[in-house]
């Protein structure tokens, strides 16, 4: 493999790892602050309960999150110094935002919400946590803005100086407010949301089958059935708002991710199928004309193809069309999923129900799954452009290093991600298999 490639697995090895644990945090960090609000308006015990139990969870899913992240900047540096150097000005500003405005906020109230239950007030504590969330969810965000420039970058000019090109900011909100921010974050919070709650229900769903914490599980369990179905239904909504942005910004991506070739033709939308890119066609169930409906309004609107692009221009198309209709499926069947969930709890049958609670248990991958593919479609889909129209990620990659050294890193970060991986399933199962316990008696804790 050539340098660029292996740099390119590295880098989505270490970002795809990391990238397993900030959805659940912030998803479960709605889940603590509905759980705990709820408990400070009922002062029913077991909401109580269920907040000191999620937030134990909640504590290392956060902690390998910090730990899986810090990775990831170092190789802006080793591997893609001429990428950071074009994008230092934009990137510096939105991570500085993060890590000064959001992470701190994070982690400053992550201790009270930790260790503070009988150490404040519980109003003081119900802060905390809704401050912790906040933070999960404002981190995010310039997250978000930084990749989202990258794929519509606005508010920048390029300065040259000698044979260094860069990009510098000319307006900050033009750079936050990119023309895909906000379809995008709001696209990531709806996929961290349905995280955390199909998190919730599988752990919930666990405990009745073994009956055990019955009354905590089906507490936490109706909880996580709200959330995921509004998660669910609300990314099916800002999916399709985002598709009608790349229409218009990054049309050769849209392309891909339905197989359309024609340069200047309505397009259909397929519901599975296989691109044969050397005959630039597209075999598979084909709905004619829907795509040009969803993105245009019109069925006989044309669709920008591939064709219109030059062939070194073009994504990787087949891998982008098979991971983006992986995600749409899956997306579906979480939707179906919660739908049947609902109907069953209304019904008086999903406690019942072992085959549908089994279905639960395991859904928790489905989330991890739809996030991962759709990150990949997104970034694989941007190719052959690391920021979009300006730099070309063949160009992007550091000079002082080769190939030999990125195996090397790429085979100790794996070991090292396996290893980090068993230990995180380890701690959790010891957690779950504890189980919540009983509330502690509060008898000296401030009113």
């Amino acid at each position: 493999m050539d340098y660029e490639l292996l740099s390119r697995i590295q880098f989505g090895l270490t970002v795809g790892f990391h990238y397993i644990f900030p959805p659940i945090s912030i998803g479960l960090g709605l889940f603590l602050v509905i759980m705990e609000g709820t408990y400070l308006r009922t002062k029913n015990e077991l909401y109580h309960n269920m907040t000191r139990f999620w937030v134990k969870i909640f504590g290392l899913i956060f902690a390998l999150g910090v730990a899986t992240g810090i990775v990831m900047e170092f190789q802006f540096g080793t591997n893609w110094a001429t990428y950071s150097r074009f994008v230092g000005d934009v990137f510096g500003s939105a991570l500085a935002a993060e890590g000064v405005f959001a992470f701190f906020l994070e982690s400053g109230f992550l201790a009270i919400l930790l260790f503070g239950w009988d150490k404040v007030k519980p109003r003081t504590h119900f802060i905390a946590t809704i401050l912790v969330a906040f933070g999960a969810h404002f981190s995010a965000i310039w997250i978000v803005v930084a990749n989202s420039w990258q794929q519509t970058p606005a508010g920048h000019h390029i300065v040259e100086f000698g044979d260094t090109v860069r990009a510098e900011i000319v307006d900050f909100w033009q750079v936050v407010f990119n023309p895909s921010f906000l379809d995008r974050i709001s696209h990531v919070f709806m996929g961290a949301w349905q995280a955390g709650a199909f998190f919730v229900l599988s752990v919930s769903a666990f405990y009745l089958l073994r009956r055990k914490h019955v009354e905590f599980a089906k507490g936490s369990m109706k909880i996580g059935l709200i959330v995921a179905i509004v998660a669910s239904i609300l990314q099916l909504v800002t999916g399709h708002y985002s598709a009608e942005t790349i229409a218009d910004t990054q049309p050769a991506k849209l392309a891909a991710y339905e197989g359309h070739f024609p340069a200047d033709a309505p397009a259909g939308l397929y519901l599975f199928g296989w691109v044969d890119e050397e005959s630039e066609k597209t075999y598979g169930l084909e709905l004619p004309g829907l795509l040009s409906f969803l993105v245009k309004g019109d069925p006989e609107q044309p669709v920008t193809g591939l064709q219109a692009f030059d062939p070194e221009d073009r994504p990787p198309v087949n891998i982008v069309f098979q991971s983006y209709h992986l995600m749409v499926a899956i997306g579906m069947a979480l939707i179906l999923l919660s739908v049947v969930g609902i109907i069953t709890w209304k019904t008086g049958a999903l406690f019942k129900a072992r085959w549908l609670l089994w279905i639960f248990v395991f859904s928790v991958l489905l989330p991890q799954l739809a996030n991962q593919l759709g990150w990949f479609s997104a970034e694989v889909g941007r190719q052959p452009w690391i920021v979009y129209g300006l730099l070309r990620t063949e160009d992007a990659l550091s000079e002082s290093i080769g190939a030999g050294e990125v195996w090397m890193s790429l085979i100790m970060f794996t070991l090292i991600y396996i290893l980090l991986f068993a230990l995180f399933i380890y701690l959790l199962n010891e957690k779950i298999q504890a189980g919540p316990g009983e509330a502690p008696q509060k008898e000296g804790q401030r009113a």
